[in-house]
């Protein structure tokens, strides 16, 4: 694509993803790359990002990025990290400080005159997130900004498009951080605002038609917002040429299958619905272990979509819904694979035996600009604002073993949760929201006689892209009714909890 990318080195910190965002919020594209992987086509890129990290550059495992074809030749942002080693290893004097310095701040000095610092006065509110400071600024180094705690907040080097900052502009709590970006990267880098969701679409099918000219291609539709979007840049390249395969695993939500298999022929795709309900239920048969769960499901699911594929000849392509998250999370900022929280992410595609290409049209994309790029298709604002569903679906939503009885049970609460959220008009403000089916009886009372049925918790979360999550707060009326509801509907429930917890330190799942 003919844009001027932004490259963001990453040092393993976890903003490097909202460095990210906050780039791509001005219409500005831009790439994560392990800070020890700096790519060869560095013509490619017209300013680099430094990120943070949870490491110190005094220690011993310090991470040393290799910037001599970087400082001096292209505009350079250093963010915290990145600024402390650029103080460190330039002259300059890196020390721990005297009390940890994390939280708000505010700008009391700003050197006048600024571009990097235009449209920003003193006074101005900055997230700070270090146990180092900044002692004495490096060779050639310019104070550009202090807070009350911290002088060398800001500097820049001279004979340089060099800037440096203690602090964090990517976060909400830095109130001018994206101006701070913008005048980096736009009056400094002289960046081009041009990464639009009606670029992408017309870059992307142009590319699509390209690459795969008159193939055949197969996707498999979940009924979420990524594979939907990716079907629909598809099927704007390359027509019928795209099988869409939408598998009932029996874990989906109530009545979602023919719901969303009448959405999809309604959006014009060319879709096979495949139940294969009763061939996962006896696969999970007596499976309690999540990992075990979601290796069955993706087992049998590669055994189904292979059977459905094989039906149709000469099938060149497959197609994926991968997003930007899995691909970069599938890397960390050391360059080796990251900590393997649940497996049901699928970067790379189905196993070797299906011999086919793969094509990922979404994989620069975070989930709020696939959301984008569908709008600007003219799809379906309800399937683009659909939560997202986990890929094992509800089996990771009943805890310990699976029986189409308590697959029920799930749907049938998940449906008045899900349907309550709608009616009360509080959908849209979660998240991400589910019923969790718990391994456990507990006695109630119901008439004049003792019940000793399952109990239920409810989970809803605000969040960004999942990363991190905070649980809603649900007006008690609300809870009230929802529990109500359940307990006098469901038979087989007679207790219903919310669940409270934040992640980290809990997931958004319960496995």
């Amino acid at each position: 694509m003919q844009h001027n990318n932004i490259l963001i080195l990453d040092f393993g910190s976890q903003y490097t993803q909202l460095i990210a965002r906050r780039v791509r919020e001005l219409n500005i594209y831009c790439e994560i790359h392990p800070f020890n992987k700096i790519p060869d086509k560095l013509e490619e890129y017209k300013a680099v990002i430094l990120s943070g990290s949870p490491f110190s550059v005094r220690g011993e495992n310090a991470l040393h990025p290799d910037l001599s074809k970087i400082r001096g030749k292209k505009p350079v942002l250093a963010v915290c990290y990145g600024a402390q080693y650029l103080a460190h290893f330039s002259g300059g004097e890196v020390a721990p400080s005297d009390t940890r310095e994390y939280g708000r701040a505010k700008l009391s000095y700003i050197k006048p005159n600024e571009t990097f610092f235009k449209n920003i006065n003193e006074g101005s509110q900055v997230w700070m997130s270090h146990s180092d400071t900044i002692k004495h600024l490096p060779t050639k180094g310019v104070l550009l900004a202090s807070t009350h705690d911290v002088q060398n907040a800001a500097f820049k080097i001279e004979g340089e498009e060099t800037y440096a900052i203690q602090f964090h502009p990517e976060v909400y709590h830095s109130t001018d951080g994206k101006q701070l970006l913008e005048n980096f990267l736009v009056h400094i880098a002289k960046v081009n605002q041009d990464w639009t969701p009606q670029s992408f679409v017309e870059e992307t099918v142009e590319e699509l038609q390209q690459k795969i000219g008159n193939d055949k291609v197969v996707l498999g539709l979940s009924g979420g917002v990524d594979s939907s979007v990716a079907a629909m840049l598809l099927h704007k390249a390359i027509g019928k040429n795209l099988y869409c395969i939408f598998v009932n695993n029996g874990l989906l939500r109530k009545n979602e299958f023919l719901e969303v298999l009448d959405q999809y022929k309604d959006m014009g795709l060319n879709v096979k619905g495949v139940d294969a309900s009763a061939r996962f239920l006896e696969a999970l048969a007596g499976l309690s272990d999540p990992e075990e769960k979601r290796k069955a499901i993706g087992r049998v699911f590669i055994e189904v979509f292979d059977d459905e594929a094989h039906e149709i000849s000469d099938v060149t392509w497959l197609a994926q819904g991968t997003i930007y998250p899995d691909v970069i999370e599938s890397v960390s900022a050391t360059g080796g694979p990251s900590a393997t929280i649940k497996s049901h992410h699928n970067v790379g595609g189905l196993p070797d035996f299906m011999k086919l290409k793969i094509v990922e049209p979404l994989k620069a994309l975070f989930k709020d600009e696939v959301r984008r790029v569908g709008a600007s298709m003219g799809m379906d604002a309800n399937l683009l604002g659909r939560h997202p569903f986990p890929g094992p679906g509800l089996a990771i939503r009943i805890l310990g073993d699976i029986t189409a009885e308590k697959v029920r049970i799930l749907q049938e609460v998940d449906a008045i949760f899900i349907n309550g959220l709608k009616t009360w008009g509080l959908y849209d403000q979660v998240w991400q929201a589910g019923a969790i089916l718990l391994p456990v009886n507990s006695v109630g009372v119901m008439g004049d006689e003792r019940t000793y049925e399952k109990c239920v918790a409810l989970r809803a979360v605000e969040s960004t892209d999942g990363m991190t999550a905070d649980w809603v707060n649900l007006p008690y009326e609300f809870l009230q009714k929802t529990s109500n509801d359940i307990i006098n509907k469901v038979k087989g429930v007679n207790r219903v909890v919310y669940d409270i917890s934040s992640k980290p330190p809990a997931t958004i799942e319960w496995e």
